[in-house]
């Protein structure tokens, strides 16, 4: 089965549908995401509307957490506060709704996802530590799946564990999962990517040949940044989608 994993789509309703667009070329099977549907960009309802209709199967983020009223702002910076005290704002009903429902992790087949740590939305796999943690974490989880897919640093990554061993490789186009090896993975942002490349980011992971492939997608960025400008958000979260940083 191939399956499209999106996540950190912030709002960002063009690059959001040039990710879709992509995907539907590629004949995936399915399509899940990590979290933080809202949050930076100005279409927060529409790209919710986009995951609901289109059946995605999604866990929450911890800026969807703030945009529904589960959780303070409070580890957010200004920017960040900024942007999704908005969003609570402009969040039709029928919306916030579909965020309060969200599990913050979820099992799919052979896969788990979640959005920063798992059981913990807020936390960051940015050290090596980290990364020990959650893998202790997923060899707990009933079933003990071997590859887990996180979102939240919006930045493309590949970690292994080989018999205790753990370490972290910038991931080729196309990377093959070994049978005695667990992996966590992050696809990168759609919504916002911080790895130095602008363009919209996913990955498709087929679980019968155990390939994952990573994939990058031009869209149109200023349309976005009109709308970020338009709607009275910050005009540094515009200009930063420029630097993909």
């Amino acid at each position: 089965m191939r399956t499209a994993v999106i996540s950190d789509i912030h709002a960002n309703l063009e690059a959001l549908n040039a990710v879709l667009e992509q995907i539907v070329k590629l004949h995936v099977d399915e399509t899940v995401c990590l979290g933080d549907i809202v949050g930076y960009n100005a279409s927060p309802n529409e790209c919710i509307e986009i995951v609901r209709s289109a059946k995605i199967t999604c866990v929450l983020g911890n800026h969807d957490a703030v945009a529904a009223g589960l959780e303070e702002p409070d580890s957010f910076n200004l920017l960040a506060r900024w942007a999704v005290l908005w969003t609570l704002v402009q969040l039709k009903d029928e919306n916030k709704q579909f965020l309060l429902e969200l599990p913050r992790e979820q099992p799919v087949r052979d896969f788990f996802l979640f959005h920063g740590s798992i059981h913990d939305t807020n936390r960051y796999i940015m050290y090596r530590q980290d990364a020990i943690d959650n893998f202790r974490e997923l060899a707990d989880l009933p079933e003990s799946p071997r590859l887990g897919f996180f979102g939240h640093t919006h930045v493309k990554t590949i970690v292994s564990d080989r018999f205790g061993v753990v370490s972290a490789s910038v991931p080729q186009e196309e990377q093959i999962l070994h049978t005695d090896t667990r992996y966590l993975v992050n696809p990168g942002s759609v919504g916002q990517p911080r790895d130095g490349d602008p363009r919209a980011a996913f990955l498709i992971y087929d679980d019968i040949d155990r390939v994952i492939s990573f994939h990058r997608v031009e869209y149109d960025m200023q349309r976005c940044r009109d709308k970020i400008v338009n709607a009275g958000l910050p005009p540094e979260l515009a200009e930063r989608l420029a630097s993909g940083r």
